[in-house]
């Protein structure tokens, strides 16, 4: 151990070199890696029970980046391939894709023309056995390494499925899948083109001018962006989705780092493919990075309305570097900038309170900017939209439902009783079909403690320290009362959120993730407003300062 740790830290040092650090910061680098090697060595010697080398080292590892940003990370070599997964979007698998419900784990969504649906596998299935082992011996991270594997070897699950008796075995060969960037894209009453992009890995710059030119050619006259809940990826990714919208040569990115190699700009070198088509770009607050170099740089040149959500605010950019033992390092290593200067980056993880946590950028430090057509910006936190819109959180009753699996439940069970597939865009549950519903729920336990029942009880300890429990006794008495009361009766109160997210897992059965998407449009106010934005033209230019 003392002969492969002395080794360790030669290389790290090394590592450490290789960075042109300042000199005078060698020996203070020396010193402390040789602090290291000696403090591990003691505690494997004296701790009183055996350590593990790895864990420990892992552990410390994590602290160590994890004082940097989240975004640093170091990633061991028996999750490289994960991370690969992340990266590029591929892997060997069959298409399936799968989530626990207690005990159980069920398919919830299959890859539109991979071997899960080929194979006759159907959302809803519940996954007993791979390859002759049972899920009940495996835990959630080794069934999903079975699951996977090389391309062209073979995988047999046996499930079981509604309505059929015994189980069933299906024979799958492994093949690599490709997770596509663009998920959905179709029309939106025949004249807005709609495109959901959900990551920004190989291809997506690609993907995203396929699916609007041939949106186009079927007629549309807008196009919607839809960048909610993408976490980001490929900054190239982000600058060839850009240059579809804007001439060659604009400026789209730039970067700005500790050392000369990391400061750079990215700008267009194709021609677009349309400049003139109105743009709406959807975000949220799960819209990150790569996202936000679209969503900014579009709304810097005037060239999109924003709508939705105030951005994430992730201004940070990684590079991956090998290390030693086929593991790899997730570094920051700059920040990047939208065309007219801004840096969107909310958290200032370089100046971290003594507590160790860390603060927004302040108001005080937010500088102004100017688009194009002379609108104002800001920096620091995350995209502004230039129209900003409210979409409400899900009640916690909608929450518990989904995470029991109540909701994916009766959906299989409504589908198996209704094979006739139905109209994504139009379906919706009747009122007597939702009463079943609420029939069906009689025999479940969804028991739940509110928001307001915990704000409650909260209260109600700090009533007994100061004493005022006695005399406050029958007023909490009654509003508990009154909140029971009120919970017998919400699956009523709050049916508008929960059919909407029936008629979305049903509509899946049918029609796979083009259903789900499509069979959510009647009920996105985002969407609509986006639509009715892109529709008057006088407003959209009014919106954009275009003169």
């Amino acid at each position: 151990m003392k002969k492969i740790f002395w080794l360790g830290s030669v290389a790290a040092f090394i590592f450490a070199l290789s960075f042109t650090e300042p000199a005078e910061r060698y020996f203070e680098i020396a010193k402390n890696l040789d602090i290291f090697a000696t403090l591990f060595k003691e505690v494997n010697a004296l701790y009183v029970e055996e350590v593990n080398p790895n864990k420990l080292v892992r552990t410390g590892i994590d602290a160590m980046l994890g004082s940097l940003d989240p975004y640093t990370n170091y990633i061991p070599e028996d999750e490289v391939e994960d991370f690969r997964t992340v990266n590029t979007g591929q892997y060997g698998g069959i298409g399936a894709i799968t989530r626990e419900i207690g005990d159980r784990t069920v398919v919830t969504m299959l890859m539109e023309g991979y071997g899960a649906q080929r194979g006759g596998l159907k959302i809803g299935d519940e996954i007993l056995k791979i390859d002759d082992i049972s899920l009940s011996k495996l835990t959630r991270e080794e069934s999903g390494q079975v699951m996977k594997g090389q391309v062209g070897t073979p995988v047999s699950l046996t499930i079981k499925r509604v309505g059929v008796d015994q189980p069933i075995k299906l024979d799958f060969k492994r093949e690599r899948i490709k997770l596509t960037n663009v998920p959905y894209s179709g029309m939106i009453d025949n004249d807005i083109a709609y495109i959901q992009l959900s990551d920004f890995t190989p291809d997506a710059a690609k993907e995203v001018k396929n699916a609007f030119v041939q949106l186009k050619e079927k007629g549309a006259k807008g196009a919607i962006i839809d960048l909610r809940a993408n976490p980001g990826g490929l900054l190239i990714e982000a600058v060839n989705i850009t240059n579809l919208f804007i001439p060659k040569g604009k400026l789209v990115v730039s970067t700005k780092g500790k050392i000369p190699e990391n400061n750079l700009s990215y700008e267009t070198l194709n021609l677009p493919v349309d400049t003139e088509i109105p743009v709406a770009v959807l975000i949220n607050r799960g819209s990150a990075s790569a996202s936000e170099i679209v969503a900014g740089t579009l709304q810097d040149y005037d060239r999109a309305v924003v709508i939705g959500e105030k951005s994430y605010g992730k201004g940070l950019v990684q590079v991956s570097r090998p290390l030693s033992y086929n593991s790899q390092l997730k570094v920051t290593t700059a920040k990047y900038y939208t065309p007219t200067g801004r840096c969107i980056q909310v958290l200032d993880y370089g100046h971290r309170r003594d507590d160790g946590s860390v603060g927004s950028i302040p108001d005080s430090l937010k500088k102004a900017f100017k688009t194009t057509n002379g609108r104002t910006v800001y920096d620091g936190g995350g995209i502004d939209p230039d129209i900003k819109t409210q979409n409400p959180e899900s009640h916690m009753l909608t929450q518990v439902l989904f995470e029991k699996g109540f909701l994916f439940d009766y959906a299989t069970q409504y589908v198996s009783k209704h094979p006739e597939p139905v109209d994504p865009r139009t379906f919706s549950l009747s009122d007597d079909e939702y009463q079943q519903f609420l029939s069906w729920m009689k025999t479940k336990n969804y028991s739940y403690k509110s928001y307001m029942e915990y704000q409650l009880q909260q209260f109600t300890e700090e009533a007994k320290k100061e004493r005022y429990y006695s005399e406050l006794k029958s007023q909490l008495d009654l509003v508990t009362a009154r909140i029971a009361e009120s919970k017998k009766n919400e699956l009523v109160l709050h049916k508008d959120e929960i059919k909407m997210l029936l008629e979305e897992d049903i509509v899946s059965r049918y029609h796979l993730e083009k259903g789900s998407v499509e069979s959510g449009f009647k009920y996105d106010k985002d969407i609509k407003t986006a639509t009715d934005i892109l529709r008057n033209n006088a407003q959209y230019q009014k919106l954009l300062n275009i003169q």
